[in-house]
């Protein structure tokens, strides 16, 4: 008979999340270094970095569909304890709040960092009303109109959540325990759960917003939610863990050195982006089967760091941008200036962190819930 994962605490996902948003701060530093004009980043250095361009690329892999990931998982938690209407106003006031709080005065400040090392001689106030110019072309704010920049990703979960709950809630009903039981029994047996690489592959295949697309995020999402309704998904991702990491670790090497000019939709265009998509699937299993083994703890740190989480990804962007504009100017090399901007904007932000979380009218804004030492699962904590 199957096991359903009870609503216990899963201190393994919250460490994947920890871990998650933490190593933002490398990766948005990498892409500094990185001139290629189609990585977006709010600074950038003159010098191209090989290292840097190739690890970054690797952390891109999984690391987006990690967070998306953790997040179904979380609204599966969350649902547990939770109605429909109280999952939609935590998501409200968790998501789309600081969204638009971030938007309006976390974002300009940065794109404006932007303006002055291209040069401009703007002020603020000049710029800041000049961001608000949408340009439906350019969501990048380069150019010092409007982007989301990284909070796109909180207005992504916002909407995957009024647009997954009805399918949520129809699988917490009685009528489709039987389906999931079904469903869990497909992927029961030795790598069935590769086969989840297929419909990410499908949802790729339609591209819409570059590496933003919200089909294969919303499906990321959802398969998030699935696997924690059964713990023999975990049992499969577990058993499975191993030859993910081999067939990741393959199929990246072989991407790395296959770089196939095909037509689009060419039998060679389908076979390389599925191989993506078998890598980016194949990373996830590894990485959620390995903190299962090795994450699944408490600790006083664990529950700091998990209530940190969303403030450090709300202001973690701003003070990389900061600090690589400073930083880049200085006569170090390359791997000097890229720890320099790792470090000081990670304590930076965490000292921001403890400013914010003591100011009870911030807290809404950056999504702290004041006085609570235990955190239930929520997108970013």
């Amino acid at each position: 008979m199957t096991t359903n994962i009870k609503s216990e605490r899963r201190s393994d996902i919250d460490w994947l999340r920890v871990i998650a948003v933490l190593l933002l701060v490398p990766f948005h530093a990498a892409l500094i270094f990185i001139p290629d004009p189609n990585v977006i980043m709010y600074i950038k250095d003159s010098v191209n970095s090989v290292a840097l361009n190739r690890g970054a690329g690797l952390l891109h892999q999984f690391h987006m569909p990690l967070l998306f990931f953790i997040a179904g998982s979380s609204s599966y938690f969350a649902l547990k304890r939770r109605s429909g209407r109280q999952y939609l106003l935590e998501r409200l006031k968790r998501l789309f709040i600081p969204a638009v709080f971030g938007i309006v005065v976390l974002v300009p400040p940065m794109t404006y960092i932007t303006r002055i090392a291209q040069g401009s001689t703007i002020n603020f106030w000049q710029h800041f009303t000049g961001f608000w110019k949408i340009n439906p072309l350019d969501l990048s704010g380069l150019a010092g109109t409007f982007t989301p920049a990284h909070l796109w990703f909180l207005i992504f979960l916002f909407v995957f959540s009024l647009l997954a709950l009805p399918i949520f809630m129809m699988l917490k009903s009685e009528s489709c325990h039987h389906s999931l039981q079904k469903v869990a029994d497909l992927f029961t047996p030795r790598y069935m759960i590769f086969l989840l690489a297929v419909p990410l592959a499908l949802m790729d295949f339609v591209q819409i917003m570059g590496d933003k697309n919200p089909l294969y995020y919303f499906t990321v999402f959802c398969l998030g939610y699935l696997l924690m309704t059964d713990d023999r998904y975990q049992h499969s991702v577990d058993r499975n863990a191993t030859i993910a990491l081999v067939v990741g670790i393959v199929c990246e090497i072989l991407r790395q050195t296959w770089h196939p000019k095909a037509i689009e939709w060419s039998s060679t265009w389908v076979v390389y982006n599925f191989i993506g998509q078998i890598v980016r699937w194949a990373w996830l299993i590894a990485i959620i089967g390995f903190g299962h083994r090795w994450l699944n703890h408490g600790s006083k740190l664990l529950n700091y760091l998990s209530k940190a989480a969303y403030p450090f990804y709300l202001l973690h962007l701003l003070n990389v941008t900061l600090f690589g504009f400073v930083i880049i100017q200085l006569p170090l090399g390359i791997a000097g200036k890229y720890f320099l901007i790792i470090i000081s904007s990670t304590i930076v932000t965490f000292f921001e962190y403890e400013i914010v979380r003591r100011i009870q009218g911030l807290n809404v804004l950056f999504g702290i819930k004041p006085g609570r030492k235990e955190f239930p699962h929520d997108p970013l904590r």
